[in-house]
């Protein structure tokens, strides 16, 4: 019988292990030059999906929309495909004069300030990814010779609350490298379903520059960011290689 799920409106019959998680539905159209095989799948809501093969190495890429609600539902129902691994590919702004546009941020644990992960567990229970997974992104960041920072990111639910700036400040000053809205559902749900999880973000948003402005300019296509979210793709990718191969 299928276990046809009902957002992502995808089975088990795809027996795919991998899956790359970006935000954006339009960002499938950006990974797709990476991939051989290519099959377009389906498009419910904000859940578009593809699958194709990177290295002999079958991946599905699907959107998860913004915000942790919706990145929860796709992991869970990910999961109950069979997907073993999954890698967020988003984009983030900058806490750190040191984050530069377009440098991604190899997350090693995330600020759980959002409520989608608080409804599964305390928010004294850490958030953080596989530690296999992301060792394999940092190995490929250093052979590809791609800017890279690890650390702590800020997951939260708003780009439009009205202390914005003083919050931003706050978590600058605790060393917080860069702030998403899905980093600490994905590793939290993943965690409780024993999924590897890891999360790359693409640095879109300059330290203590306009949001709207940047992730504007950013969806049309016209930041140097871009180039960070080709080196996402590709260290994901090399990731589920290594994953494949035994080599993390």
């Amino acid at each position: 019988m299928s276990n046809l799920q009902p957002h992502i409106q995808l089975d088990d019959s795809l027996g795919v292990k991998y899956a790359l998680l970006p935000g954006d539905p339009a960002r499938l159209d950006r990974i797709s030059p990476f991939l051989e095989n290519i099959v377009e799948l389906e498009f419910n809501r904000e859940y578009r999906s593809l699958m194709g093969t990177y290295k002999g190495v079958k991946v599905l890429a699907i959107s998860t929309g913004i915000g942790g609600s919706s990145a929860g539902i796709a992991v869970e129902e990910l999961h109950n495909i069979g997907v073993e691994a999954m890698i967020r590919i988003g984009s983030c702004g900058s806490l750190q004069p040191k984050v530069k546009m377009g440098d991604i941020i190899l997350v090693s644990g995330a600020v759980r300030d959002d409520g989608a992960s608080k409804t599964y567990v305390d928010s004294i229970f850490p958030a953080v990814p596989d530690a296999n997974l992301l060792f394999a992104c940092l190995e490929t960041a250093k052979e590809k010779n791609i800017p890279y920072h690890t650390g702590i990111a800020r997951s939260h639910d708003s780009f439009y609350t009205d202390e914005e700036d003083t919050i931003d400040a706050f978590w600058s000053k605790k060393g917080v490298l860069g702030c998403d809205m899905e980093t600490a559902a994905l590793f939290t749900i993943g965690h409780l379903r024993g999924v590897k999880t890891a999360s790359i973000l693409n640095n879109v948003v300059e330290y203590q520059g306009d949001t709207s402005d940047s992730i504007g300019n950013y969806v049309d296509g016209e930041s140097l960011s871009m180039q960070g979210e080709k080196n996402e793709i590709l260290v994901a990718l090399e990731a589920f290689v290594k994953l494949e191969n035994g080599l993390c």
